[in-house]
């Protein structure tokens, strides 16, 4: 699957806002009627979390689906996957590789130390 420049700033401006990231949040335990969002959210109005769904799923973030009168929500971690692998993992590989030199030189002069104890 190739990702455009255009994908993933939609995706980070969506991961921007912390009401989206508290939506995802729920429906990572579980899909969610739109009318239980609401219910989770008594200091926003229906509409606010509808224009917050709605970016969502123009992200991808979202699966939706219509049951009868019910709006169904899901979660799509397959955006955060991508971001991830582009973005966050190379980044944690450079991270994890200086730790593990400064672990080593570390360890490195502990030993001299002790051996200068001896």
């Amino acid at each position: 699957m190739t990702t455009t420049a255009s994908d993933v700033d939609v995706v980070f401006k969506a991961l921007a806002d912390p009401t989206r990231r508290a939506l995802l949040d729920l429906l990572f335990t579980r899909p969610r009627t739109t009318g239980e969002l609401v219910d989770e959210f008594p200091h926003l109005s229906r509409y606010a979390i509808m224009k917050h769904l709605d970016v969502l799923d123009e992200a991808g973030l979202i699966i939706i689906t219509r049951e009868g009168r019910h709006r169904w929500n899901r979660l799509n971690a397959m955006p955060i996957r991508l971001i991830y692998e582009r973005w966050v993992s190379k980044y944690a590989d450079r991270w994890s590789q200086s730790m593990t030199q400064l672990k080593r030189l570390c360890e490195d002069d502990s030993d001299d130390r002790a051996a200068r104890d001896r």
